[in-house]
């Protein structure tokens, strides 16, 4: 069973919990907090990104810098995005045309409020995945693979990712969907994700993993977007490598190879960072010197738009 791990508080009135999974390892693998159920197999959602972009680099991707960082993002949108999006196209010679994510809109809401005043409507390069699918098939050119059908769990780079996947979690896939981007999603594991983060974190320099660890941290921005928590995450921890992904899931790695892997088991979104920063805590982070890990243990609670209460983790999470 899940357990309790957040707690949204209405003035002194507790109006709602959420239950999840909280899987939290050491520099050394061994488990510092389990609650819930982290032996069962989930679907990391976004989370897997970073973990794909390896593969992609493993599979001959030319990518760096906040090209590289577009390719593990769930983007807000804005205008930068969607101008890095076009670029990775344009150095594989295609256009926004190729992109076979679902069409979709900015997540971001100035993005969102923009697009729409600008009649826009849903498009695959607006989607929060056209970094990914950008990326996906700028590696379908430089291996002369197919890149209509790149999205066919069978097609030689969804074979190459689920390998470099599996690799780095430490264990095989359990099982195999379609995210809400078309794309195949792999389940695995919180141990398994957990490690899998570990590695990108703690990998030597100059390794295809340091890449993409360097590519997230140096340009968090490109990952989230403006006011995103997983961008103001990555800011605030340098050497972290943290995905946010659908459905409640969060994964992060430190430096030095401590982890956190995670899910709300409702698949809502606005206990997810609160969990994520007290499980931290639980490492030994320090989250209490009002920096953006102090503003981001708890998440307000409004009432005719002022904040009347919080949603906090969990006593038992709280330690």
């Amino acid at each position: 069973m899940h357990a309790l791990v957040a707690e949204v508080w209405r003035g002194d009135f507790l109006e709602s919990v959420h239950h999840g999974t909280v899987l939290a390892t050491g520099p050394d693998g061994r488990t510092v907090l389990a609650l819930g159920e982290p032996d069962r197999p989930m679907f990391p959602r976004s989370a897997n990104k970073p973990l794909q972009a390896l593969g992609m680099l493993r599979a001959g991707l030319a990518l760096d810098g906040e090209l590289l960082a577009l390719a593990c993002a769930s983007h807000s949108g804005e205008t930068f995005h969607l101008d890095g999006v076009r670029r990775i196209l344009k150095g594989a010679g295609l256009g926004t045309g190729a992109l076979r994510c679902t069409p979709g809109l900015p997540i971001g809401e100035a993005a969102l409020r923009a697009h729409l005043a600008a009649g826009g409507t849903p498009a695959p390069l607006t989607m929060n995945c056209s970094g990914k699918h950008a990326a996906m098939l700028a590696t379908c050119v430089v291996n002369g693979w197919d890149t209509v059908a790149y999205l066919d769990p069978r097609h030689p780079l969804q074979r190459a990712l689920r390998e470099t996947v599996e690799d780095l979690a430490g264990e095989k896939v359990a099982a195999t969907g379609v995210d809400g981007c078309g794309a195949p999603l792999f389940a695995l594991g919180y141990r398994g994700l957990a490690r899998a983060f570990a590695r990108l974190a703690t990998s030597p320099p100059g390794s295809p993993e340091r890449r993409v660890a360097r590519a997230m941290g140096g340009h968090p921005e490109y990952v989230g977007g403006t006011g995103r928590d997983v961008t103001r995450l990555l800011r605030a921890l340098p050497g972290a490598v943290a995905k946010d992904g659908a459905e409640g899931v969060y994964a992060m790695a430190l430096p030095d190879g401590s982890a956190v892997a995670l899910k709300i088991a409702d698949g809502s979104g606005r206990a997810r960072p609160v969990v994520l920063v007290a499980a931290l805590r639980r490492l030994g982070v320090p989250v209490d010197d009002g920096g953006t890990l102090a503003e981001l243990a708890t998440a307000p609670v409004l009432g005719h738009g002022e904040p009347v209460g919080e949603v906090r983790a969990a006593r038992i999470l709280r330690g």
